[in-house]
């Protein structure tokens, strides 16, 4: 999304998930994991089930579940590892009533949906929910978070067992932490906090950086195919591990070749590109290119300026060019022929002095 463009998308389920472990989200806190360890909330995928396998606290579940309340005392803070102090809930009232998780968001953004899955849980469910979200520079502590302001995004709304609930959030500010509430206890597969990054212009002045990354404010604007996995996995954070977690396209039997359009934080100029197909062995493209756009319409090939002309490609190797010096842009469209998979995609370069400023711009507009 545009650094300009706060406008919510007609999906908003479709924008990142900025929670996931995959974004390099993590739970910090929790008032109790008894039966269910508060980190399965983020997993990328989706939560599984095997009935009859039994731990010896009970039912093995794929999501975060809590001891059932009788009262103030375990569950109430005893688990969070912070000490009473973030058991206590922040000190609101009520809150020896209720569970509550913190999770720190892999990238600070603009919240468009959450999601609260209890996929699986049937008869343990909670009875009702509600979201909170701040942002703390930095990496704040036990006393930073407690301080903190923290404003409800999602008012309390009652849950259904086994179900995905669907919450969208109207997109005014920028948060780096969301806190799920569940009244009073019970398992929740699933936390999924759908939004826009926000990159902070102070990580990203006089930088070379990568402009595609996901967690600096690059996403997918759109792509030709998606057959076996996600364009967005190619602009992720980290290394592909398996195949899985690249970009990978169905074998085409049409003429022409596939493609996806990547859209930065901010224009900026690309000095180097990295082409990774580790993983794919017997289904690398046999070639790519890279062209790059300045805003004006995607859609038209006139609009697109030469990067990177078609190179063979290998398996399994990640390929650096240097690229340029070529026209600031904020679209590059990468060009596979005929098909096939790529794990990563990154583009090294930095912002313009215009596209620093419209970072900052951005930054401002979304302050809490």
């Amino acid at each position: 999304m545009a650094a300009d463009d706060p406008a919510a998308p007609d999906d908003p389920l479709t924008l990142p998930d900025l929670a996931s472990r995959a974004m390099r989200g993590s739970v910090i806190a929790a008032s109790d994991e008894f039966f269910a360890e508060k980190e399965n909330l983020i997993k990328p995928g989706a939560a599984t089930y095997s009935p009859h396998t039994f731990g010896h606290k009970g039912q093995v579940y794929d999501g975060w579940e809590t001891r059932r309340r009788r009262g103030p005392g375990p569950g109430s803070g005893s688990g969070s590892g912070f000490g009473s102090g973030f058991g206590s809930g922040f000190g609101l009232p009520g809150a020896d009533e209720h569970d509550w998780v913190i999770v720190r968001l892999g990238a600070a953004g603009v919240v468009h949906a959450v999601v609260v899955d209890t996929a699986h849980f049937t008869g343990n469910f909670p009875q009702s929910c509600s979201v909170e979200a701040c942002f703390v520079a930095g990496y704040p502590d036990r006393a930073a978070l407690e301080a903190a302001r923290w404003a409800e995004i999602v008012p309390r709304s009652p849950l259904k067992g086994d179900t995905p609930h669907v919450f969208e959030v109207p997109a005014r500010h920028r948060f780096s932490h969301v806190r799920l509430r569940i009244y009073p206890d019970g398992g929740v597969a699933r936390l999924r906090v759908h939004g826009v990054v926000v990159p902070d212009p102070a990580l990203l002045e006089g930088m070379t950086f990568d402009l595609a990354a996901l967690e600096n404010g690059g996403d997918v604007l759109a792509c030709s195919d998606r057959f076996y996995s996600a364009p967005r996995n190619a602009i992720s954070p980290g290394l592909s591990r398996v195949m899985g977690e690249g970009w990978e396209t169905r074998r085409r039997r049409s003429p022409g070749n596939e493609w996806l359009v990547v859209r930065f934080a901010a224009a900026g100029t690309v000095a180097l590109a990295e082409l990774d197909t580790s993983g794919y062995i017997g289904n690398s493209p046999g070639a790519a290119r890279l062209r790059s756009s300045a805003g004006g319409d995607w859609s038209d090939p006139a609009s697109w300026a030469p990067l990177l002309p078609r190179t063979a490609l290998l398996p399994d190797t990640p390929h650096r060019f240097r690229v340029g010096p070529g026209p600031a842009c904020d679209l590059v469209r990468l060009d596979v022929f005929p098909d096939g998979g790529v794990a990563r995609l990154r583009l090294y370069g930095s912002l313009t002095p215009a596209g620093l400023a419209a970072v900052r711009r951005r930054w401002d507009e979304t302050v809490p």
